[in-house]
């Protein structure tokens, strides 16, 4: 069976972004392929976080896992931390990869702003620890959004070089499996740019544990325009707000952004939004009730990491005895 692996990072609260541009496909894909979902905490240090805040959210992260229904003993879920292959097969990426193809990836670049000399050495080199997270497993596919395949392609061309330099066809060359509507969710305060956990307004996104109410109201503040609804798909992608609010929809309905558009095209905004809040609070309050539930009970989360952890390990330890092997690294 071909291989999944994806990951989500602990900083911050989970939101809906997250549910349906990974977490939500992450369930879909669990019949048709060895799954195998992390929590990245090694991603997380790239940006200093709270020792105390980083535990918590790991747990909170795998509370969403079980809460959207990843099965634990279908698919594995475990910390990233907790399997040490991950750091170990980095390094060796680190001496494959070039600083070119480094220097190419736009992501470091948003992160970093304008104090890049004040960055981490770490989340400079991160697309080579993706790289291994994937390759650790020989991960044949992996879910990903519109703005983490720049990411996938370093991975793919990290796997060719390493086996073009050792001469061996060693590594698979992953790839990329991308799903329907809202795999790019976007704020509900500015339609250009992308939902996130770390935005300051609590109002630009609506986090997995937020209440029916909370889910309403946000929806009702969201950002729109004057105008309603357009008729066209060309009209609505001129319009970024309405357009992130139809593709939430079509994601959340599980219909294509088309169908949506053909079904609220020329409605108001006020009566589009309660329509929409409805549907989010059906889809994601049963969500959120679940993962308060899990997170009362950090034993079971813990119970389930662990297990996890074992479950990895074991698929990851050949894999890397492997690949130190070919590079040529002595095991007395």
């Amino acid at each position: 069976m071909n291989r999944i692996f994806s990951g989500v990072q602990p900083s911050g609260a989970m939101q809906l972004g997250n549910y349906l541009g990974a977490i939500r496909n992450f369930v879909r894909l669990q019949d048709d392929y060895d799954c195998i979902y992390c929590v990245v905490d090694l991603h997380a240090i790239t940006l200093w976080q709270d020792p105390k805040l980083l535990a918590e959210q790991t747990r909170h992260v795998t509370a969403s896992y079980l809460a959207a229904g990843v099965d634990p003993k279908q698919s594995i879920i475990f910390n990233q931390s907790a399997v040490a292959g991950h750091a170990q097969l980095a390094w060796i990426f680190n001496c494959v990869a070039r600083i070119g193809w480094l220097n190419r990836m736009t992501q470091f670049k948003e992160k970093a702003g304008k104090h890049r000399e004040n960055a981490s050495v770490g989340l400079y080199v991160y697309p080579d620890l993706m790289a291994a997270d994937i390759l650790l497993y020989k991960a044949t596919h992996v879910p990903v959004g519109e703005d983490q395949k720049q990411h996938l392609e370093l991975t793919r061309d990290i796997a060719q070089k390493f086996n073009h330099d050792y001469g061996v066809e060693y590594f698979p060359i992953t790839e990329p499996l991308i799903f329907g509507e809202a795999t790019r969710v976007m704020s509900l305060r500015d339609g250009t740019k992308k939902m996130s956990k770390s935005d300051p307004s609590d109002y630009s996104r609506i986090n997995l544990t937020d209440d029916a109410d909370a889910i309403a109201l946000k929806i009702r503040k969201a950002r729109t325009d004057p105008h309603p609804l357009p008729e066209t798909i060309e009209d609505l992608e001129k319009r970024p707000e309405a357009n992130n609010l139809v593709g939430i929809y079509a994601a959340l309905a599980d219909i294509s952004r088309p169908e949506a558009l053909a079904k609220v095209a020329g409605t108001q905004f006020a009566g589009f939004k309660q329509e929409l809040a409805d549907l989010a609070v059906e889809k994601v309050g049963p969500i959120g009730a679940e993962m308060q539930r899990l997170t009362a009970d950090p034993g079971h989360v813990d119970a389930i990491l662990k297990e996890g952890a074992e479950r990895a390990a074991a698929i990851a330890e050949p894999i890397l005895k492997d690949v130190m092997e070919i590079v040529g690294f002595l095991r007395p």
